[in-house]
């Protein structure tokens, strides 16, 4: 059973949502977040990334920063830029990019079924990441930028998302990258026991982005649970913001591989080995997006191949036959030496939203060889997490990306 609440949402005034609305915090390297900040001081990153307020001498990670962030928001609150919601309500965020819609439910989900299995993983966090984010949220007191989790197509979800999109938008803009964002808000206590019930009848939620966001708000919840031995399981940080997607209207981008060098090899050695396990094409000019599982593209001295892998070296295993998974252990391990791709410098990863000019031009630049890859499927990443299995890194590339700052959760 999960456990997905309605809240009372903190979210911007109607005339101002398009200004305020960013992209995730990760999104951006420190000068990018600034410029984005310089160019639209109402943007949500100057409270998800509040060092644009100060100089490049203070570090992202201190004090002041967490401080001014807090500040920022409360701000923003008291001069009437942000309201909230008198009762409890679910919403509707819908995105369409290039003609292509996916609609989530926006809600509050349990940190209990995060911890119970219920809220299924597939990738592992790291500490270090996860505690700016978690002193983020527990000095601005609020979770600003959603999870994103994902569910088995549901009808009756379906038949109350069909109904509140006959209602008008909340809000209807279309950012500066092309996605057209829509916003309806559900307050009629009919369809909110509908929603609710419905996902108490889902054995399963996944997460399809936003592990570290994610098991940061656990651990603050836990850290409140704790400054609060008498807590009931009621209260607010008990729950974190998310915006929950049927599988079958995801869109799983590619997520590319560059390597920086041959690992000592030559051109002839280097295309030697790799001909034992792929079935190599002609070298062409054009260039090549892989079309079905086990295919690859690879742009190697100013041409592209297609490598398909050989029968013998497929898997049935859940992890060890996603394409991620064949293209380490059959090439970027033996061949090119890259033992754990989450350390070493020699490998970068480029999201396919960049797309194939961005692997020619690293080739051209500091590159030696990249490739193309299938997308993973929604279906696979259910599979891993179901098998309690966890996916390589740089796996999955969603898009389009949830706006921070359209709904704030408050913890207390």
């Amino acid at each position: 059973m999960a456990v997905i609440k309605p809240f009372k949402g903190i979210r911007p005034r109607a005339d101002v949502a398009q200004n305020i609305a960013a992209l995730p915090y990760d999104v951006y390297n420190r000068e990018e977040a600034k410029a984005i900040v310089d160019k639209n001081p109402l943007s949500f990153l100057k409270i998800d990334r509040a060092e644009t307020q100060f100089s490049d001498e203070v570090s992202t990670y201190d004090e002041r920063v967490y401080q001014k962030a807090h500040e920022i928001l409360e701000e923003m609150i008291a001069e009437g830029l942000f309201v909230q919601d008198k009762g409890e309500c679910y919403y509707l965020y819908e995105l369409t990019m290039k003609g292509k819609q996916q609609t989530g439910i926006v809600g509050v989900a349990s940190i209990d079924d995060y911890d119970n299995n219920v809220i299924m993983k597939h990738e592992n966090t790291r500490a270090e990441k996860e505690l700016d984010r978690i002193k983020h949220v527990d000095t601005i007191d609020a979770q600003t930028g959603p999870i994103f989790l994902a569910y088995h197509r549901d009808e009756v979800l379906q038949e109350v998302i069909e109904d509140a999109k006959k209602e008008k938008a909340i809000y209807d803009f279309t950012s500066e990258d092309g996605i057209t964002h829509r916003i309806w808000l559900i307050e009629d206590a009919i369809n909110i026991q509908k929603i609710a019930d419905a996902f108490a009848s889902i054995n399963s939620i996944y997460i399809a982005d936003g592990h570290h966001r994610c098991a940061s708000a656990v651990k603050v919840g836990k850290k409140r649970r704790a400054e609060n031995p008498n807590y009931t399981g009621a209260e607010e940080y008990n729950y974190f913001l998310s915006v929950l997607f049927q599988d079958e209207e995801l869109f799983i981008m590619d997520y590319n591989r560059v390597v920086k060098d041959l690992n000592g090899l030559s051109d002839e050695e280097y295309m030697n080995e790799v001909s034992e396990k792929f079935e190599v094409s002609q070298a062409t000019d054009e260039a090549v997006s892989p079309d079905k599982k086990g295919r690859f593209g690879m742009y190697f001295r100013g041409k592209w191949y297609c490598l398909d892998i050989k029968e013998e070296y497929l898997s049935d295993d859940p992890v060890k036959g996603l394409d991620v998974s064949v293209l380490q252990d059959n090439l970027l391990g033996p061949i090119l030496g890259i033992v754990d791709p989450k350390v070493d410098v020699r490998i970068d990863f480029v999201g396919g939203i960049r797309g194939l000019s961005e692997l020619e031009r690293r080739v051209e630049g500091d590159c030696e060889v990249a490739f193309s890859m299938y997308p993973t499927s929604i279906q696979e990443l259910f599979d891993v997490a179901d098998a309690g299995a966890l996916m390589p890194p740089k796996s999955t590339w969603f898009e389009p990306k949830l706006r921070s700052g359209l709904f704030i959760h408050k913890l207390s």
